[in-house]
């Protein structure tokens, strides 16, 4: 009865930084969906240029406003050092009515009230693709992301946290008691192959003299 169409402050906040669609009442099955609920389309940073997030993340407005937050005010900065702008953001799961990590009969998911989103990568305006658990992206500013990440969300997975998130970051604003907050993202580098051992030296052999016949 509390789910209603008409905006909140958080959509007027929202709609001054980045581009909105309301999705009212967005109920069910259970406990499912909630009030405030938006569809995501794009993040307009302070100099106007647009960072798309495909596909669309549907999620409730005070998650998407931490979203777009951390997108504008730590992502795209960062990506400065990697020489080329940001231009979109790989959404891998949004809002879904599941438990989680779909595991049957646990329990429900922030996913399934709309708080919570997965990212797999960044888009460069270059062609680049980076990938946000991609061993071979430079490691310093993966873990810038996973700092200001873990400072933006109460929840941060990625790997380490289990088998599930190993190729992609979880985000999530579940407010727990005493402030609780979760931030399991191990920065993981390539493994380095070991060296053959060397080889055994060789003894001096004895040198064989010819004479000319």
């Amino acid at each position: 009865t509390d789910v209603s169409s008409a905006p909140t402050p958080c959509d007027g906040r929202l709609a001054a930084m980045a581009e909105i669609e309301p999705v009212p009442r967005l109920i069910g099955p259970g406990a499912c969906g909630g009030r405030d609920m938006i569809r995501l389309d794009a993040v307009w940073l302070a100099d106007k240029n647009r960072i798309e997030l495909k596909p669309q993340p549907v999620l409730r407005c005070a998650m998407a406003e931490s979203l777009t937050a951390w997108v504008r005010d730590e992502a795209a900065p960062r990506t400065a050092v990697l020489g080329a702008n940001l231009r979109s953001v790989d959404i891998y799961d949004d809002y879904e009515c599941r438990s989680r990590n779909r595991v049957p009969g646990g329990k429900l998911s922030e996913h399934g009230h709309g708080n919570a989103v997965d990212l797999r990568a960044f888009t460069l305006d270059d062609g680049r693709m980076i990938g946000l658990t991609d061993m071979t992206v430079a490691k310093d500013f993966r873990e810038a992301l996973r700092d200001s990440a873990c400072r933006r969300f109460t929840t941060v997975l990625g790997p380490g946290a289990d088998s599930h998130h190993d190729g992609h970051i979880h985000l999530d604003i579940l407010e727990r008691s005493r402030g609780y907050r979760i931030c399991q993202w191990e920065v993981r580098e390539p493994p380095k192959v070991p060296l053959p051992p060397p080889r055994p030296a060789l003894a001096d052999a004895p040198v064989k003299h010819s004479r000319k016949l």
